[in-house]
């Protein structure tokens, strides 16, 4: 059997408790207190290791779809064969074009890409174009819904203490923008990111409120978030630029948005659609002049993936970085954030690998 053949591809969940300095937040109507993606480990007949992510909110579910669907569909394939992702997502599409599913080929995506680099003894942004920038830029992302302004102050400026330069918010009012930018004074970037938070006809009305606040982009402002027209629209009446793509329902709906230019910002998530999808989505933003803003909340490959995308694109952007207290933090010394500045990997493939305590699963639960 070839030495690219894939012998096994494996999902790690990775839960990682978190503090946010307040109360933990409710989702679907419990306290939230760990964040949920999953690892995907792929490895070749003679022994190579790869390592991707997957978006992963239940990680039973992902579990079982890699189990019953993606390890039977890619085992005993040869990993460089470039039609096993195309047929994989043809054989399941059935099973539906967003979701668990199309999240779990996202990861072997990003996996394919890591052994590929590796193979190749060349760090991951030479096989995405070359690297056009040796660091880049990364925000603090507050996660939503602090319990009150004032805190959310505070937790904004022990972000501008670390060295963090751009700020992004997770919230839907014009007090909590004010609260920000009170505390991080004129110049400073705040995103703020509503987390398709209003109906078209409401969008226009909340945005007005926050202008005074200078939000730098207001991300995800409509439900729902594939609405391409009513973005178009938005986009002409609303003076701030508009950031979407995270909750895109598929690659080619962000594609069309890219070469309609739809709105001035647009976010592949890597781990909901792939690397190749991101990297095609990029280019097509090159070619119309809508800026790509790679995103990815989470800590794994996938952050990774997204930096070394970013580093190869011709536009230059801040990578999103999730600001909380994380029980294990995800290669604090491979690939540490310094000042709000992350160093593009050199070393071949994703340019780090999993800490032991994530790769054996022992935050899995």
């Amino acid at each position: 059997m070839p030495a690219n053949t894939i012998a096994s591809v494996t999902c790690i969940p990775m839960r990682l408790p978190f503090h946010h300095w307040s109360e933990p937040p409710l989702f679907a109507g419990r306290p939230r207190d760990k964040l949920d993606s999953a690892l995907v480990r792929l490895q070749t007949q003679d022994g190579t290791v790869a390592w991707g992510e997957s978006y992963c909110v239940e990680p039973r579910a992902l579990q079982a779809v890699f189990e019953t669907l993606v390890g039977p569909l890619a085992c005993g394939r040869l990993a460089d064969d470039e039609s096993l992702l195309p047929g994989m997502q043809r054989a399941l599409h059935n099973l539906g074009r967003s979701g668990p599913v199309v999240h779990a080929l996202a990861g072997l995506d990003i996996a394919l890409w890591d052994l590929r680099a590796k193979r190749a003894g060349v760090p991951l942004h030479a096989l995405l174009g070359g690297k056009r920038r040796d660091q880049v830029r990364v925000y603090a992302s507050l996660l939503q819904y602090y319990a009150n302004e004032s805190l959310l102050a505070q937790v904004t400026d022990r972000a501008l203490a670390e060295g963090y330069t751009e700020i992004k918010l997770h919230e839907r009012t014009a007090p909590a923008l004010a609260a920000v930018r009170r505390a991080t004074g004129p110049g400073v970037p705040i995103m703020v990111d509503t987390n398709c938070a209003w109906l078209p006809h409401e969008a226009e009305t909340a945005i007005a409120a926050m202008l005074p606040h200078a939000p730098f982009w207001i991300e995800e402002p409509l439900w729902p978030p594939e609405d391409d027209q009513a973005l178009a629209s938005l986009r002409q009446r609303c003076p701030v630029p508009l950031a979407v793509g995270e909750n895109a329902a598929s690659a080619l709906a962000l594609r069309r948005m890219a070469e309609q230019a739809t709105v001035q910002v647009l976010q592949p998530s890597v781990i909901k659609l792939g690397l190749t999808a991101a990297l095609d989505i990029a280019r097509a933003c090159d070619a119309s002049g809508v800026v790509c803003a790679p995103q990815v909340a989470f800590f794994g490959p996938g952050f990774l993936a997204s930096l070394h995308l970013i580093a190869a694109q011709q536009t230059e952007v801040s990578l999103e970085r999730l600001y909380v207290e994380l029980a294990h933090v995800p290669y604090a010394r491979t690939a540490p954030i310094e000042r709000g500045w992350l160093q593009v990997p050199d070393a071949p493939g994703l340019g780090a690998d999993p800490e032991p305590a994530l790769a054996e699963g022992r935050y899995a639960h």
